[in-house]
């Protein structure tokens, strides 16, 4: 056959992430941000002597350094999306910089534990009113990070690109997590929280002399922080892990497919190759065979399947 007609068959495997994701901007707008006030609190903590300024300095490059792999994983996934190297496209990479901003909210979490349980075990002096004043410097600048990231945080949106089911294209919204920008905005908010529960503390402490408040408000902002890390790191290592669809997904597509007694699905594994698409390989036994693409255009296009794989066995010949 020629090589334009095989083209009916043949599809892209970018799944839309050649496309600037919303996400992206907005990241690099708050490194830029958190950037910039790292080496002011550096700069200020050389220049003044202040411990307090240079830790808080050198705690926002921390955070910037995160935010640059969830920044990379935007970038990597949006100019490697037509290449042949990844056999079902880019997808994962959004999800794999989740899990790292994921796995180190984590080790940000256990520091904070740390350095807390020290404190309570050694006391230090704290100057309460620069402290103080750092915090709130901190506050302010998380909280517009928190705010740039935090607009449909949870869900981003694919607009106007094509994806093609069972060899027709039609044109979807989807609904889904970006996981990527959800680590970053995990991030600033893990930020913006410890700020606002070091001005508590410094408070009570300055006004009432409840110097051990300060470390245990890091060991309560520490659980926090571990919670939401623990929580993105399950959601994203299923992805990694190619683990089954949710059962609803997962009757949809049997229930859709066996819609006389004739026909039963026997094996079904659906997995995330993309934000919002799955893949899926479908095994049917029947008494009244069919091609493959009779089961496929059974399949509800709002689904976003791709590269679907039915296997049809009868009895006649599974022996």
């Amino acid at each position: 056959m020629q090589h334009e007609q095989l083209k009916r068959w043949q599809h892209s495997h970018s799944f839309g992430q050649d496309l600037k994701r919303p996400g992206e901007s907005r990241t690099l707008l708050v490194i830029a941000l958190t950037f910039v006030m790292m080496l002011v609190e550096i700069a200020a903590g050389i220049a003044f002597g202040s411990m307090a300024l240079l830790a808080d300095g050198l705690h926002m490059g921390s955070h910037t350094v995160a935010l640059g792999i969830n920044a990379f994983a935007y970038v990597y996934a949006r100019r490697h999306a037509h290449s042949s190297r990844y056999s079902f496209g880019t997808g994962k990479v959004n999800t794999l910089g989740g899990y790292t901003g994921a796995v180190l909210l984590a080790v940000f979490a256990a520091i904070m534990a740390f350095e807390s349980i020290l404190r309570l075990i050694e006391p230090v002096s704290i100057a309460f009113n620069q402290a103080i004043g750092v915090a709130v410097v901190g506050l302010l600048v998380n909280g517009v990070s928190v705010f740039i990231l935090g607009v449909d945080h949870d869900h981003g949106h694919d607009r106007g690109h094509s994806h093609e089911h069972h060899g027709h294209d039609h044109d979807h919204h989807h609904h889904h997590h970006d996981y990527n920008l959800k680590s970053a905005y995990l991030h600033v908010l893990a930020d913006a929280l410890t700020s606002l529960l070091a001005i508590f503390a410094l408070l009570i402490g300055k006004y009432f002399g409840a110097v051990w408040m300060d470390p245990v408000m890091g060991i309560v902002g520490a659980i926090l922080v571990a919670r939401w890390s623990f929580g993105l790191l399950k959601s994203t290592s299923g992805i990694l892990l190619d683990e089954q669809a949710d059962e609803t997904l997962l009757e949809t597509v049997r229930s859709s497919i066996e819609r006389d007694a004739s026909c039963r699905v026997v094996d079904l594994h659906i997995w995330t190759v993309a934000p919002g698409i799955h893949s899926a390989i479908i095994s049917v036994v029947t008494t009244t065979p069919r091609n493959a693409s009779f089961y496929k255009e059974r399949l509800p296009a709002s689904l976003s399947l791709k590269h679907i794989s039915i296997e049809v066995f009868y009895p006649e010949n599974s022996q």
